[in-house]
């Protein structure tokens, strides 16, 4: 048993000023208060749960040729270099990361193969149409209900921990249309009858109008994206976005990245003006980073997106410190015991150098990263 002693703490929810003593044993957190066990004074740091990634990519090398690397390179290299990026993201204060598309299976086998690392929780290889978006993964699909079903009767006997589905194209797949459909409503339905009726949760990519209406309608826990892209801009789709909140379904804004001076694109801007209203309106909005897919996506950046995250939905500061982590954890449907300082959840912590409910930036100063209890060494 162990104290680690703060300036102050931010259980989730709510930043608590003044000097805090979070208790460990085993592993999970006992307590918040005084202890007769040995303490860790952290000094002037904020002692908050680990941030968790909802939408990472561990098999993707940031700025590489995805679809070639994909396709050729042996899976021990690949899995080193998903070894290498989880460590990237625990040093950064990622305890937890959902790696929503690998090839192989291998986040499968990377979560059950090392406790020194982040918790994974893996997707396989995402369900998609015949040389549909992230067709290199493996994923391949037939828009058939039958064979649906038999593909997430496949991911749940590997071992998944939730069902990835491209109900839209993407635009890292060359040929691929991110605002057209992959999959109809009745296609959709299929797989989230077969995940459900397995236990797991479905979280589908939607780019389209179309396709996130099909999704949200077919009974999905998660819309990635959600970014009602049209061939030349964005367009909300109001009816859909009061569905998806009736539904309390999560949406992953994919928006942690390394920030740069060149400007989002027009069509990343027309996706991002109508978030403000909303999460006004009650859309549960998780900042997610979709790390491997771009050279500004490392899979350490989760932490330096959230400033610009802030400013483009309007949340304040506290709030998108719960949208990375009690918020995240929900979302993961690990929530019962990650995303929260609470007795009886996981001693997954972060703790920082100054206020993050007072500065963002701050998170990128990171001070302790614990992990099951247990220090990161930081390198």
């Amino acid at each position: 048993m162990i104290g680690l002693r703060c300036a102050r703490l931010f259980d989730g929810d709510t930043m608590h000023h003044g000097r805090r003593t979070v208790v460990l044993d085993g592993g999970r957190i006992v307590g918040v208060g005084a202890t007769d066990a040995p303490v860790v004074d952290l000094g002037d740091v904020t002692l908050m749960p680990g941030l968790v990634d909802a939408h990472t990519h561990l098999a993707f090398a940031p700025g590489s040729d995805i679809v070639g690397d994909m396709t050729s390179l042996p899976r021990e290299v690949v899995l080193e270099r998903m070894r290498e990026h989880a460590g990237q993201a625990l040093r950064a204060g990622i305890t937890t990361v959902r790696d929503l598309g690998d090839r192989d299976y291998l986040a499968v086998e990377l979560r059950d193969g090392s406790s020194a690392l982040p918790e994974i929780l893996a997707a396989g290889p995402p369900i998609t149409t015949p040389g549909g978006h992230c067709w290199f993964l493996g994923g391949e699909v037939p828009a058939d209900r039958s064979a649906l079903a038999d593909a997430v009767a496949e991911r749940v006997a590997r071992g998944v921990d939730v069902i990835k589905v491209m109900a839209t194209g993407g635009s890292i797949t060359p040929g691929s249309a991110a605002h057209e459909s992959q999959y109809d409503f009745s296609q959709l339905s299929a797989i989230v009858e077969a995940a459900h009726s397995a236990g797991l949760p479905v979280t589908a990519h939607a780019h389209g109008g179309s396709g996130i209406r099909d999704a949200v309608r077919a009974g999905v826990d998660g819309i990635e994206h959600g970014t009602f892209l049209t061939a030349d801009g964005a367009e909300p789709d109001w009816s859909t976005i009061r569905e998806l909140i009736a539904a309390r379904v999560y949406v992953g804004v994919t928006a942690g990245r390394l920030l740069t001076d060149a400007p989002p694109p027009p069509r990343v801007l027309a996706a991002r003006a109508f978030l403000p209203e909303m999460q006004r309106s009650g859309a549960l909005l998780v900042c997610s980073s979709d790390a491997g897919i771009i050279s500004y996506k490392p899979h350490y950046c989760l932490p330096f997106g959230l400033t610009d995250f802030q400013q483009f939905t309007e949340l304040s500061p506290a709030a998108v410190l719960t949208s990375v982590t009690r918020l995240a954890a929900d979302s993961c449907s690990v929530g019962s015991r990650k995303g929260r300082i609470a007795p009886g959840y996981d001693a997954d912590l972060l703790a920082v150098h100054g206020d993050p409910s007072q500065d963002l930036a701050v998170l990128r100063d990171v001070a302790a990263v614990y992990r099951a209890g247990v220090p990161v060494e930081l390198g």
